[in-house]
C-alpha cells in the first residue's frame, strides 16, 4: 500500500527538520537533508517510509555526536558510549562512527597524540598514567603503545616536579622529599627515577630562594 505526501513544512522550532504530511495528515519529521528528495504529489510505500526513518535516526545521531565533538576531540569509544547514552541503536551508531573516521572528525590514533603532547606540555605525567588514562578512553594499546613510545620520563617527572616545587618552597628538605615523592607516584612516574629528580629539584628551588 503507497501513500502521498501532501505537504512537507519546515518546522518553526528547527529550521533543519522537515514536517512530512501524507493523505492530508502530519505523518512524520525528517532532517532537511534526508528529505530534500522528497515531493509533494510523490507516492511512498511502507518500505520507503522505513528507510526514511532509518536514515533520519542516522543524521540525528549524526548530528548529537557532532555537538559531543565540538567541545573537545573524543575518541570513537567515547563517541560510541554517548551516543549509547542517548539510545541509538547499535547499527546505527556504527555507521555514524564509521562516516565521522572516513570524514577524519574521530581518530584515535590522533587523538591518543594530542592527548599525550597536550598532558606532557600542560600536566605532565608518567606512560604508565598515560596509558590508564587512554584505556579508559577505549584507545586500543598498539595506538596507546605508539603514542607514548617516545615519553622522556626524567624530563616529564623534572617539569612536573619543578613546577610543583613552588607549592612546596616553605618546607624543609624531610618533608619536601615525602610530598614530592607522593606527588610524582600519582602522577604515574616510574617509582626508579623518582629518587634522582627529588634533590634535583631541590637544590634548583634552594638556590633560587637564596638569590
Amino acid at each position: 500500500m503507497t501513500r502521498v505526501i501532501s505537504g512537507l513544512k519546515i518546522q518553526k522550532r528547527n529550521k533543519n527538520r522537515v514536517s512530512v504530511y501524507l493523505d492530508g495528515e502530519y505523518a512524520f519529521g525528517l532532517a532537511k537533508i534526508v528529505a530534500a528528495w522528497l515531493k509533494v504529489g510523490q507516492e511512498i510505500s511502507k518500505e520507503n517510509i522505513e528507510e526514511l526513518k532509518a536514515k533520519d535516526n542516522e543524521e540525528v545521531a549524526l548530528q548529537k555526536a557532532g555537538k559531543f565533538l565540538s567541545y573537545r576531540p573524543r575518541s570513537a569509544d567515547e563517541v560510541r558510549k554517548n551516543l549509547i547514552k542517548h539510545k541509538f541503536e547499535e547499527e546505527i551508531i556504527e555507521k555514524v562512527i564509521d562516516r565521522m573516521a572516513h570524514g577524519g572528525l574521530v581518530n584515535d590514533v590522533n587523538f591518543a597524540e594530542l592527548w599525550v603532547e597536550n598532558r606532557s606540555e600542560f600536566r605532565p605525567r608518567g606512560s604508565r598514567l598515560l596509558r590508564m588514562e587512554l584505556r579508559k578512553k577505549g584507545i586500543p594499546d598498539d595506538v596507546i603503545e605508539n603514542a607514548t613510545k617516545d615519553l622522556n620520563e626524567d624530563e616529564l617527572a623534572f617539569r612536573a616536579a619543578r613546577k610543583q616545587a613552588r607549592k612546596y618552597k616553605k618546607l624543609e628538605w624531610q618533608e619536601f622529599r615525602k610530598k614530592m615523592n607522593g606527588f610524582l607516584a600519582r602522577r604515574g612516574f616510574d617509582y626508579g627515577i623518582i629518587p634522582d629528580i627529588i634533590p634535583n629539584v631541590w637544590e634548583e628551588l634552594v638556590s633560587h630562594n637564596n638569590h
